[in-house]
């Protein structure tokens, strides 16, 4: 009882309402609940990240068999946002003291929707580095099967686009929204084979382009791609990973 009297009064003198503040336990149970979460790490896991990434080493963040929701934001924006603040502060010195910039940085989202919906947009880092942070050399890579599911202030800070055939016609208006010629993409696009063909448009092209896409996943796919065949592709894998 008197720890409960001393909540309520430390409630009212921060002004916060009870219900707020039952919310927010009912949180932090939840990420209490998550197995992976521990109190103390034996190393420092966005120090190691950075550490590759300076290496030109790609990170890949793997959530195996955790697929809960809140999982995925919370180790996403956490990680997110730690890198974001370490890349800006590195930004921000190599301009003041006029040394070399930092690497460029892609920052990919699969499954976007999950991170940029309407909802969340606001409350993560993803949509700021969307907005923000190609002046800090960090871009973002946005990738989903249901555009229409991304919030528009991020759709629209989307300088390149690359997309398949789409059938939903409210993928195809938030993919297209803002683009000039709307209507004749829109009939590119529906014109697309299902494989292997993809419409590119945005900065990074002079004109809307159609493209056949590599094959995927074949030993014969990539045989081009790196001089030295199969024996160097698998050579450059285990060094990225």
């Amino acid at each position: 009882r008197k720890d409960s009297e001393e909540t309520r009064e430390l409630l009212k003198e921060m002004s916060i309402h009870e219900s707020t503040y039952q919310n927010l336990q009912r949180g932090l149970a939840t990420i209490r609940r998550l197995p992976f979460l521990v109190p103390h790490t034996p190393d420092n896991p966005v120090k190691r990240i950075l550490e590759y990434l300076d290496q030109d080493i790609n990170v890949v963040l793997e959530f195996g068999r955790y697929t809960d929701i809140t999982a995925y934001i919370l180790v996403a924006n956490l990680l997110t946002r730690r890198i974001h603040a370490q890349y800006r502060e590195r930004m921000e010195k190599a301009i003041g003291e006029d040394i070399a910039l930092p690497h460029p940085l892609v920052i990919t989202i699969e499954e976007a929707h999950r991170f940029l919906n309407p909802e969340l947009a606001s409350q993560t880092i993803f949509g700021t580095i969307a907005r923000e942070m190609r002046k800090y050399n960090v871009t973002l890579l946005v990738i989903d099967q249901r555009p229409s599911g991304i919030d528009s202030e991020v759709m629209s800070q989307i300088g390149t686009k690359i997309t398949c055939l789409l059938d939903n016609d409210r993928d195809i208006d938030s993919v297209l929204a803002g683009v000039s010629g709307k209507s004749e993409l829109k009939s590119v696009l529906s014109r697309l084979e299902s494989r292997q063909q993809a419409l590119i448009f945005g900065h990074a092209v002079p004109m809307p382009v159609v493209v056949r896409t590599r094959e995927y996943g074949s030993p014969e796919s990539y045989k081009d791609f790196i001089p030295g065949g199969e024996a160097e592709i698998r050579k450059q894998a285990e060094k990225d990973i």
